[in-house]
């Protein structure tokens, strides 16, 4: 059985079965993208719940495993050279598992890196952009004045869309034929954006034909079903 002992996030939250991956999350875009990993390749695991609200990724047992204070972090009790391994960055962690299991990213060296390319242009786009027109349209960010902000974020919003609606121009997933990590990163912030976030009229969702399909095809996905709900909220 595998020691995870040095790990001091499982004091807070004890492994029940330290030979499987560990999964410290909660269901938002950034979260799901590792639990329908997960559920896709098939791999063994055990969630813990990480309550954002209650400032949680914000105890030492968690900053001990992600100094960053965010969720999803995993802790893979046979990582590289058969050693225990703890990882952060949703994006990071995606790749790994694929890179773990041979799945859901081209073997091909050159469709490799376009797939992970793509991956970034979520972390490095779709999340922060979606994620502050989220903020400022129906959270705290909705009473200030100044509406500059959130038309800022409005209008980068609809262009990256733009650039993800020409990039599925007569392509099922991002890749072409084969769904990989590239949906996966971005499935659930699309989601969100329309639904959570409640801005498709702000982004003129209902213009856009490729993007709404493509969600429709992963959302019907049974691992990305069972994947938005994991870990299980209180």
């Amino acid at each position: 059985m595998a020691d995870l002992s040095s790990f001091e996030i499982t004091k807070r939250w004890p492994a029940q079965n330290p030979d499987v991956i560990q999964l410290y999350s909660l269901p938002t875009p950034n979260g799901v993208k590792v639990s329908i990993m997960l559920e896709e390749t098939g791999l063994d695991y055990e969630p813990h719940l990480i309550n954002i609200g209650e400032d949680e990724t914000w105890t030492p047992e968690f900053l001990s495993l992600n100094p960053n204070g965010k969720i999803p972090a995993i802790i893979d009790p046979h990582g590289p050279n058969g050693k225990p391994l703890g990882l952060f960055e949703s994006g990071a962690i995606i790749q790994y598992l694929a890179e773990k299991t041979g799945k859901l990213l081209p073997v091909d060296p050159a469709k490799r890196i376009e797939a992970i390319q793509w991956v970034y242009f979520q972390m490095g786009g779709l999340g922060p952009m979606f994620g502050q027109l989220g903020f400022f349209h129906k959270f705290a960010g909705k009473e200030i004045e100044d509406k500059r902000p959130l038309d800022r974020y409005r209008k980068e919003s609809k262009r990256l869309l733009g650039v993800l609606e020409t990039r599925l121009e007569d392509r099922d997933w991002i890749m072409g034929d084969e769904y990989s990590i590239a949906d996966i990163a971005s499935l659930g912030w699309v989601r969100n954006l329309i639904g959570f976030y409640d801005a498709g009229s702000l982004v003129d969702y209902h213009e856009f034909k490729n993007v709404p399909a493509w969600l429709e095809r992963g959302l019907d996905r049974p691992a990305v079903q069972r994947g938005l709900n994991i870990p299980a909220r209180d």
